[in-house]
């Protein structure tokens, strides 16, 4: 089993620390925050847990393997560093780190190391977006086209990092998790509405080395909640609907075939429209597969799915499209 400690106990740190407690491949389980009533709610919550008083702590406790990093985005890379450095693999929530060059730093030192750095892209272990790989990779789709995101919602504006940095990572990792190449081209639009110098809306252009073309929207601004990707292929195409609760996943029997005239003349279009088919999936929580695939990776060293080399990936994404953003 592997001692775990956990800092960051706010809106996602709960969660990560339920799904740890609930697996057998954890150990003593080591908790931190900075508001003393939320620690003191999550121990009474769960009396096995042990009280750090500070981060600090945590990383002069020999008995602790792992660090999970669950605080706000500019935070992420000197806690991770110095749980690096203090020999803890390291568990960090998305974004992997707030630039390319430190999360390059970050994945130099835990290979310098020999630890396990992982990153919390959850979607990577969704049941649609894993069944979705596999349907790439079947050709069942054909040669894929293009793809295209929605992730919009009303709220919840963050004070340090723009839409981009908050929304963008899933679908980042989730294109680069299907198409298992990262994007050669990022160019974005967007703007400051609510709050001035923090971008709340922002439409994402992605061109890929096999000529593959993408398209992210993300916005704190619109009317109801909407996490919608579309894939098309030359054969088949594939809608992702994660608001619904049934039928994530639809693939229509859809496209078009282009006809070459046998003589001279016009090229002649044919229209395909066949049946649509819902995939059935499995039903497990992502989180508890991610946490279970982090803790069984600090035990055997292995490469977990949402690696240090994901996150960093997906960070050269992110910032290229926030350097395009800042040039408008």
């Amino acid at each position: 089993m592997a001692n775990v400690g956990i800092v960051g106990l706010g809106y996602w740190g709960p969660n990560l620390l339920r799904n740890l407690i609930s697996n057998r491949k954890a150990g003593t389980i080591h908790i931190c925050d900075k508001d003393p009533a939320k620690l003191d709610r999550m121990v009474e919550r769960y009396p096995s847990t042990k009280k750090a008083h500070s981060f600090e702590q945590m990383l002069e406790d020999d008995s602790i393997d792992a660090i999970v990093i669950a605080t706000h985005v500019s935070s992420h890379f000197p806690m991770a560093r110095k749980a690096l450095q203090s020999a803890k693999h390291v568990f960090v929530e998305k974004p992997f780190a707030s630039s390319t060059e430190e999360a390059e730093e970050l994945l130099s030192l835990s290979q310098e190391k020999g630890l396990v750095t992982m990153v919390g892209h959850t979607f990577l272990y969704s049941p649609p977006v894993v069944t979705i790989r596999k349907i790439v990779d079947s050709g069942e789709l054909g040669d894929i086209h293009f793809l295209t995101s929605s992730r919009v919602n009303l709220g919840l504006h963050q004070k340090d990092v723009s839409v981009i940095w908050d929304l963008a990572p899933h679908d980042f990792s989730m294109f680069f998790y299907w198409l298992n190449e990262e994007p050669s081209e990022v160019k974005a639009f967007g703007h400051d509405f609510v709050i001035e110098g923090i971008p709340d809306v922002a439409f994402i252009d992605l061109r890929f080395p096999s000529g593959i073309i993408g398209n992210v929207q993300v916005s704190w601004l619109a009317p109801s909640k909407l996490r919608r990707t579309v894939i098309v292929g030359s054969r088949k195409m594939l809608v992702y609907d994660d608001t619904q609760p049934d039928e994530k996943i639809k693939i229509y029997d859809k496209g078009v075939d282009l006809i070459e005239p046998e003589s001279f003349g016009e090229y002649q279009l044919v229209y395909r429209t066949g049946a649509v088919i819902s995939p059935k999936l499995d039903t497990y929580e992502p989180l508890s597969m991610e946490m279970d695939e982090f803790l069984r990776c600090v035990q055997t060293g292995e490469e977990p799915r949402a690696n240090g080399k994901n996150g960093l990936v997906v960070v050269k994404a992110l910032q290229r499209a926030d350097e395009s953003l800042q040039e408008l």
